[in-house]
């Protein structure tokens, strides 16, 4: 008897999707030198995330992916930063199957169109891990990287990098216009990533197209809502 084809509704990116759809996802990272970047505290937020009704948690580095992976059953987004210039997001295919080692369901890479430090390309990245048997997300920045990241085989485009890349205009507030961009070009669920402050603005993101939302400062990040408080009342 010949094995049944897999329809699409019954892939791995699909059944993601739809996990994902129109729901948030909590970043749980916490910059170098921060008190917050300790494993078990970022657990912590991560638990929390889940029990407030997260659909996903987004984490970095293979340590504090697996210490999560132990502790919620949600998907995982995992992301390795290795430095702080250039692309350091997962910069290239040994951290990213590093991270699916340490259980990352996808697996979150820079795919803008600046080189990599190890001279390899986005999709030799997408090609290596879907090989091991997880998803890509790629964090982009324009409207072009993102066309270019899906047709390389992103499962997923976020506007993550939006106005941290040289050529991509800084806001003040969420990239809605390049969400709703994206959301008119690729066939992938396009996640709303990067300054998104609040209820209002997550749910703006959604309106303007967005599959899934990803909210990390304003939920996990009390030294940087401390300092945000602290400026505010020093202007008084």
């Amino acid at each position: 008897m010949s094995t049944p084809s897999r329809t699409p509704s019954s892939t791995p990116a699909a059944a993601l999707a739809g996990a994902l759809r129109g729901r948030l996802i909590v970043s749980c990272q916490a910059p170098p030198g921060d008190p917050m970047r300790e494993t078990g505290t970022l657990v912590r937020l991560a638990r929390a995330a889940a029990a407030g009704g997260a659909a996903a948690v987004r984490a970095n580095e293979p340590a504090v992916v697996a210490a999560i992976r132990e502790s919620v059953d949600l998907p995982l987004i995992g992301l390795w930063k290795d430095g702080d210039t250039g692309v350091y997001i997962t910069p290239t295919v040994r951290h990213a199957l590093a991270l699916v080692e340490a259980g990352a369901d996808v697996v979150a890479a820079d795919a803008t169109a600046r080189p990599r430090p190890d001279g390899s390309t986005f999709a030799a990245l997408a090609g290596a891990v879907h090989a091991a048997g997880a998803l890509v997300m790629a964090d982009v920045s324009t409207l072009d990287e993102g066309v270019a990241a899906a047709a390389e085989g992103a499962d997923l485009v976020s506007t993550t990098l939006s106005g941290y890349v040289p050529g991509s205009p800084r806001q003040e507030g969420p990239d809605l216009a390049l969400v709703a961009a994206l959301a008119g070009a690729v066939d992938v669920p396009v996640v709303a990533e990067g300054r998104i402050r609040n209820p209002h603005e997550a749910a703006a993101a959604l309106a303007h197209g967005a599959h899934s939302v990803v909210v990390g400062t304003a939920i996990t990040a009390p030294t940087a809502l401390t300092a945000t408080f602290v400026s505010e009342l020093a202007q008084r």
